[in-house]
C-alpha cells in the first residue's frame, strides 16, 4: 500500500499576513519582512550604492509601513506599496545628505582586505564583486531597473508598477542598462551568485532591530 502523501500547506498570502497584523497579531510583520527583505534591500542597495545606508533605509521603511499599515487600501498590493516607500527613503536619504558624491567617493575608494575564504569560493566572490561594481557604474534610473528586472526578476509590468513608469520606459532602460554593461560580463550575470545579498545574520539583526523599535512605539503609545 502506498503511503499517504503528505500536503505541504502553502504560506499565507501577503494580504492574508497584512490582515492578521493589522488584527494585533503583530509578530507576523516579522514574515513579511523576511519575505521581502532580499528585493528590498537590493532595490535601496542600487539608489543608495552603500550596503549600511540601504540596511537604515530598510530599517526606516519598515517602521513606516508598520506605522501606516491601516491606509494600505489594496492588501494585495502589499509588495509594491512597500517598494515604494523603499524608493522614496531612499531617494529622501540621498537628496538629505551631501553624500551624493561622497557616497560614490568612499565607495569606490574602500578598498576591503580579502578575507581567507576557500580557493573554491575566490572565483565566485570576484565575480560577484565586479558584477556589483557594473551595476553600480550604471545611471541610477537604468540601475534600478536592472536590478529589479534582472536580479530580482520581476515582470516589465511589476517593475512599471512599483516604479511609477511606462511599461515602455521599462523597456526601454532596460535595454539602455544592458548594453552599458560589457557584453561578456551580461553573459556571465546568470551563473554567477546575485549581488547584494541580504539574508542569515543581516536579516535576523534588521526584523529583530524592527520589531523592537515598533513594540516600542507601542508601549509609548498606551
Amino acid at each position: 500500500m502506498n503511503a499517504p502523501v503528505r500536503r505541504v500547506a502553502a504560506e499565507p498570502a501577503d494580504e492574508e499576513l497584512v490582515s492578521r497584523v493589522r488584527s494585533g497579531d503583530t509578530p507576523l510583520f516579522a514574515a513579511l519582512m523576511r519575505r521581502h527583505n532580499q528585493r528590498l534591500f537590493r532595490i535601496a542597495r542600487a539608489i543608495l550604492r552603500d550596503d549600511a545606508e540601504a540596511e537604515d533605509v530598510l530599517q526606516e521603511a519598515y517602521v513606516r509601513a508598520f506605522q501606516h499599515l491601516g491606509r494600505l487600501e489594496d492588501p494585495s498590493a502589499f509588495a509594491a506599496w512597500l517598494s515604494r516607500i523603499v524608493i522614496h527613503e531612499s531617494k529622501a536619504r540621498l537628496r538629505r545628505s551631501r553624500a551624493g558624491r561622497e557616497i560614490a567617493a568612499i565607495h569606490a575608494g574602500m578598498k576591503r582586505m580579502a578575507a581567507p575564504d576557500p580557493e573554491e569560493q575566490a572565483l565566485a566572490r570576484q565575480l560577484q564583486t565586479v558584477l556589483a561594481a557594473a551595476i553600480d557604474a550604471l545611471p541610477l534610473g537604468y540601475q534600478t531597473v536592472f536590478v529589479l528586472r534582472e536580479v530580482e526578476g520581476l515582470d516589465t509590468k511589476e517593475v512599471s508598477a512599483v516604479l511609477g513608469i511606462r511599461e515602455q520606459a521599462v523597456k526601454t532602460r532596460l535595454h539602455r542598462a544592458r548594453a552599458a554593461l560589457r557584453n561578456d560580463l551580461h553573459a556571465r550575470i546568470g551563473a554567477a551568485a546575485p549581488p547584494f545579498r541580504f539574508d542569515g545574520e543581516r536579516c535576523d539583526r534588521l526584523v529583530a532591530t524592527v520589531l523592537r523599535r515598533i513594540a516600542g512605539r507601542r508601549d509609548r503609545s498606551t
